[in-house]
């Protein structure tokens, strides 16, 4: 199948980004999308923030390469690790044109997937952070969050950061789960073996803070072990996953920013690329797509 000549970008460390694409091609089907997965260096969520931002500038840039105008960074440890750095730093000599400070980047404000900054007819890069931090603050009543993610995006601190853009007065509560993206990678995220890990983890955060009503998950993987949240979790409290929040954002994007939105290509073309294993991608991937996928190699 032949690349799109101006496909979205949507970039993960993994198989996480899927949840992602999958739930933005139910919304926008009518585009061409390239995800990348960046499988043989993955988890991102360990690495130093040097480490990240190296990685996933360099995935950006085939991105571009390919004919991306736009990339969507469908990895918190990418947004919160690199996204800021690329997009003020890099994107002035990676594209045509000058690209403003968009979403999650600390200290920037505006609405949904980017923010205020210099528009150009260059590319974007865009993230996860900013469309859920906008809203999440509308879904809780006592005013208590909890934040369930990687390492490196607690110790970024990027959701307590954005969401006090937002919701000042609500309580941001964060748990790092390391094992919770090696279970689900492994398969074993509806395993028996699961339950420890994941009590484990809903219990402390609920131990921060028993006022605690709404619970994100902050990690792509972890809408595979919704069910096992649910269980551990209080029968009251909302649990929020990202995909479905990131889509409706990026319809609004598009919508505001219609010079990107011409330039993205309408044939409903899918393109997918892993610098690991195409068996092992294509394999995994139908999971967190939903679908079957054939992916390509991509040596970087």
């Amino acid at each position: 199948m032949p690349t799109p000549s101006q496909p979205i970008g949507v970039f993960d460390s993994g198989y996480g980004g899927l949840t992602i694409l999958r739930d933005i091609v139910q919304t926008l089907p009518q585009y061409d999308y390239i995800y990348l997965g960046d499988n043989a260096r993955t988890p991102y969520g360990t690495r130093s923030f040097e480490t990240v931002y190296h990685y996933t500038l360099e995935c950006v840039q085939h991105l571009f390469d390919r004919g991306c105008r736009l990339v969507v960074l469908a990895c918190n440890t990418a947004s919160a690790k690199a996204l800021r750095n690329i997009q003020q730093l890099d994107l002035p000599t990676l594209a045509t044109g000058l690209d403003g400070p968009g979403l999650d980047g600390p200290g920037l404000d505006g609405p949904g997937l980017d923010g205020p900054g210099l528009d150009g007819p260059g590319r974007r890069v865009l993230g996860v952070i900013r469309p859920t931090t906008e809203v999440i603050g509308n879904y809780s009543k006592t005013g208590n969050v909890g934040i369930l993610a990687t390492r490196g995006t607690v110790t970024s601190e990027s959701y307590r950061v954005e969401i006090e853009k937002f919701f000042p007065n609500v309580n941001v509560f964060q748990e790092a789960c390391p094992m919770w993206v090696p279970l689900v990678e492994n398969g074993e995220y509806a395993s028996p073996g699961a339950d420890y890990f994941v009590q484990q983890h809903i219990d402390r955060l609920l131990q921060q803070s028993p006022d605690i009503d709404t619970i994100l998950l902050a990690c792509t993987h972890y809408p595979l072990l919704l069910a096992k949240i649910q269980q551990f979790a209080p029968p009251e409290t909302t649990i929020l996953s990202q995909g479905g929040i990131v889509s409706k954002s990026l319809v609004d994007y598009l919508i505001r920013h219609p010079e990107i939105e011409a330039q993205c290509s309408k044939h409903g073309l899918r393109t997918f690329l892993t610098t690991d294993s195409t068996e092992d991608f294509d394999r995994q991937a139908t999971v967190f797509y939903g679908e079957p996928v054939q992916s390509e190699h991509l040596a970087l």
